[in-house]
């Protein structure tokens, strides 16, 4: 009966697989019929009244009446519907906020989900990456058994709105149908539970009688669990409790720096990854190819695409560019127009196109994390190709890194501050700082110049963090949960001090 519901699912999947495909050739017809039936549907709105959205006829019509926003711009606004307002800035009643990492005032940010956002990006963005990996693997057995998905959790905003807040994780298996549950571990009453490191104890302790086939979510708290399973269990590798086990489906961090802890912990050549780009905000890209670590853009699941080249990011009036419009090879900041009601939407992330027939995407890094105190305009990938480097040349296993600028005083020139949590030790710390600068030299031409016989910049300070470091710093500012991720790059020392002061303790 397994056997039979398995190669039944398959077989949906792969010829779902084909109309993906062809979407992507119609890439800018889908993207145009997007932006007009979002303005169209949200016409009567607040907003769309507002900024009289049933007299924009073209897309330069629209670019000249709406303003690029960002979460601060919209804040006002989202809280008319926390608080019970509807029909603001979209025509669907809201019943759920998603939480996400916070601003520069406020701990966390409250994003709106609508039933047409969970139904056209984030169901059928999973969907569709099933569906593209049995295309690549038409032998798959993944529907033999489980997915593992380790998922946030949720809650009542207030009585008075009944709205529910939480990680968009918990939102999607709190909204999932019932079917869902024959092919998900845990079930609901489990991977909803707030306590989070409570649940990863009792995930870690159940599932090891599961027959687990693939795993989904963020690395960080994946190394963690599989890590609980196995001291659970006495085993050395994953394979020994999931012989099955041949997918993880990954995003929300760049995976590289972890590929060979996933690989310590599950040594099996059937093993294959994925990576998706998803977020609260909606489901943007997914690995299309097992050959190739870019993704395909998702452009039929409710989201309309905008682009700022990442030199005019922080202008005040940046060039605004629509699909038709990018290059390859080039950095750009993603704006976003939704069905959940955000409107010309900075969030916050870089990507550069590798394809644009179809289009195809990598995700560089975040507009908010790069180092740019001496002008050497480091972004996160330059800094995850460089430990990448530095980890193969000294056999070591990175878990976590931050870094900060340390600036200059009279007696010596400034430079880059780095705390780095191991997994594995390199076997030398100072050729693993060596090779780590020799990278970033050759990934980033300003930080070459700027690092030239140390004349504006002094070689790294690297630090060992003691084990553990990050994970109290993430619980120390109540980020323990399956969307939270450690920042790696900021271009202040705020972060990298209290580490520091938790470091002492």
């Amino acid at each position: 009966m397994w056997n039979l519901k398995n190669v039944a699912i398959r077989e949906f999947m792969i010829w779902r697989s084909a109309q993906v495909r062809n979407d992507s050739k119609s890439a800018l017809l889908h993207q145009n019929k997007w932006l007009f039936e979002l303005l169209n549907l949200a016409s009567q709105t607040v907003y769309g009244k507002k900024y009289h959205f049933d007299q924009i006829k073209s897309y330069q019509d629209f670019k000249n009446a709406l303003p690029i926003c960002d979460y601060e711009d919209l804040k006002s606004t989202f809280e008319l519907t926390l608080q019970g307002e509807q029909n603001v800035f979209w025509h669907e009643n809201i019943h759920w906020f998603a939480k996400s990492s916070g601003t520069t005032s406020d701990k966390s940010k409250f994003i709106p989900v609508s039933k047409s956002t969970l139904n056209t990006a984030h169901y059928k963005g999973a969907f569709d990456i099933t569906s593209q990996y049995c295309f690549n693997c038409p032998q798959t057995n993944i529907f033999n058994g489980k997915t593992m998905i380790v998922s946030g959790s949720q809650k009542e905003a207030s009585s008075k709105s009944r709205i529910r807040v939480g990680d968009i994780s918990a939102i999607m298996v709190h909204q999932q149908p019932f079917l869902a549950d024959f092919l998900r571990t845990p079930d609901k009453s489990i991977a909803l539970m707030e306590d989070f490191e409570e649940k990863l104890s009792i995930v870690a302790q159940n599932s090891i009688f599961e027959n687990v086939t693939s795993l989904a979510g963020v690395p960080t708290w994946n190394i963690v669990l599989l890590k609980k399973v196995l001291k659970n269990t006495g085993k050395v590798h994953i394979n020994e409790i999931w012989p099955n086990l041949e997918l993880y489906i990954h995003g929300g961090v760049n995976f590289e720096p972890h590929r060979s802890m996933f690989e310590q912990l599950i040594p099996s050549g059937n093993m294959n990854y994925l990576q998706v780009y998803n977020a609260s905000e909606g489901f943007f890209a997914f690995q299309d190819r097992l050959f190739a670590d870019d993704m395909l853009l998702a452009t039929h699941h409710g989201i309309f695409y905008e682009f700022i080249p990442l030199d005019q990011v922080h202008l005040k009036f940046p060039e605004i560019l629509s699909l038709d419009e990018v290059e390859t090879g080039k950095q750009y900041a993603i704006v976003i127009t939704t069905n959940s009601g955000l409107w010309r939407y900075k969030i916050g992330d870089t990507i550069q196109f590798t394809s644009t027939s179809p289009y195809r995407i990598k995700v560089t890094g975040r507009t908010k994390y790069f180092i740019n105190a001496f002008g050497e305009e480091l972004v996160e990938e330059n800094a995850d190709t460089a430990i990448m480097h530095a980890a193969h040349v000294t056999h070591a296993i990175v878990k976590h890194y931050t870094v900060a600028p340390k600036f200059a005083n009279n007696d010596e020139n400034g430079g880059h501050e780095w705390i780095i949590e191991f997994e594995k030790y390199p076997y030398n710390e100072k050729i693993f700082i060596d090779e780590l600068d020799k990278s970033l030299k050759m990934s980033n031409s300003d930080y070459e110049a700027k690092r030239f016989k140390d004349l504006a910049m002094s070689a790294p300070i690297v630090h060992i963090a003691p084990q553990d470091l990050f994970y109290k710093w993430l619980k120390s500012k109540e980020k323990i949960g399956a969307q939270n991720k450690v920042p790696k790059l900021s271009n202040d020392r705020i972060m990298i001090e209290e580490l520091f002061k938790l470091k002492e303790c």
